[in-house]
């Protein structure tokens, strides 16, 4: 069994994370960018499958408009690069918490599955399910790993109280309409000592070296913007990022540690694993913009279809633009359940 990964020490909220050095080679590669058992909770009916079509991508049905991404195949392809990202980032690990043989562990808003099916294959030892809106899972799996049709904001869950010994959630931004009230179920299903871990990216991009003019009409800043604004309006934040472990101390976690990341968009960084970081990501962003924007721009900011389109053309030409030394800012936060 593989051990478990040290924690880096807790983000300190009164230091910046390390400014990357930019790469001032001008020859440097660009990349080219061009389960049948039926129970109450696992039950998928047809309706299920009756996706919305719009703008030509694919929404989920169950809860229709609950989360603000296509479920499609090119969504899909996405979310497994960006899975590869976070990979890069953590150093190969899939979490940070300092889990030890973890028995029963959770994994909200699972996607495709690659997480919890890479975490499976690592703990032979625990039972894993992953819980999404969308059925797009793969039906071969691990044999400790069942995937479930689930609303993770209804409540109370259908787990019951001290199930697991760890819940993970990636990216759900835009996604909670109250993060207290999802963090305090969390607390109630873990086990006494089990650990939460929450990991989102920002909507907007940053730099270091004012590569990104400070103009709100430039489309990195309106980009970051109107997602901000997006999230204000249907009030599922998509700014968690920023607040999340306080929230998390708040609902009644211990030990709560932080480790920061800066995600670089593009191939631009001086150091060798940053770069191979920046390559991949310059291409999720490329490829998962388009799944990103058209339903928080059309349904939340009322924006015509050309407008998005536009709006996409000069985002992804920015993302291209080797003048840019722009990264997406991560928080990774984890805490524990008290034990009495």
């Amino acid at each position: 069994m593989a051990a478990a990964p040290t924690s880096p020490p807790p983000f300190d909220n009164n230091t910046q994370v390390p400014h990357i050095d930019v790469d001032d080679d001008p020859g440097y590669d660009s990349y080219s960018l061009t389960g049948d058992e039926e129970t109450d909770t696992t039950s998928i009916k047809s309706s299920i499958y009756r996706y919305r079509i719009e703008h030509g991508r694919r929404y989920h049905a169950y809860k229709d408009g609950a989360y603000w991404g296509p479920n499609d195949e090119e969504a899909q392809e996405t979310n497994d690069l960006a899975h590869h990202v976070n990979m890069l980032m953590m150093n190969q690990k899939l979490y940070l918490a300092p889990l030890d043989k973890p028995q029963k562990v959770l994994d909200i808003g699972t996607g495709t599955g690659i997480w919890a099916i890479d975490f499976a294959d690592q703990h032979p030892e625990a039972m894993v399910i992953g819980t999404d809106l969308s059925p797009i899972q793969p039906r071969w799996v691990p044999p400790n790993l069942r995937f479930e049709v689930d609303d993770a904001t209804e409540y109370p869950w259908t787990f019951g109280q001290n199930t697991f010994d760890y819940i993970h959630v990636r990216d759900l931004f835009g996604c909670i309409p109250d993060w207290g009230q999802f963090m305090r179920q969390c607390l109630d299903c873990l086990k006494p000592g089990g650990y939460l871990e929450v990991s989102n990216v920002s909507v907007w991009v940053d730099c270091d070296d004012d590569s990104i003019p400070d103009d709100p009409n430039h489309p990195l800043r309106r980009w970051g913007a109107v997602f901000r604004e997006a999230g204000r309006i249907t009030g599922k934040t998509t700014e968690i990022l920023e607040t999340q472990r306080q929230v998390m101390s708040e609902s009644g976690f211990e030990d709560v540690r932080e480790a920061r990341f800066k995600k670089p968009i593009g191939p631009w960084p001086k150091d060798p694993l940053l770069k191979e970081q920046g390559r991949f990501y310059q291409i999720e962003c490329l490829q998962g913009s388009e799944g990103w924007a058209l339903a928080f721009l059309t349904r939340v900011m009322k924006w015509e279809i050309d407008e998005v389109r536009t709006f996409l053309d000069d985002f992804q030409a920015c993302v291209k633009d080797r003048r840019i030394h722009s990264y997406s800012p991560v928080s990774v936060v984890w805490g524990r359940k008290p034990i009495v």
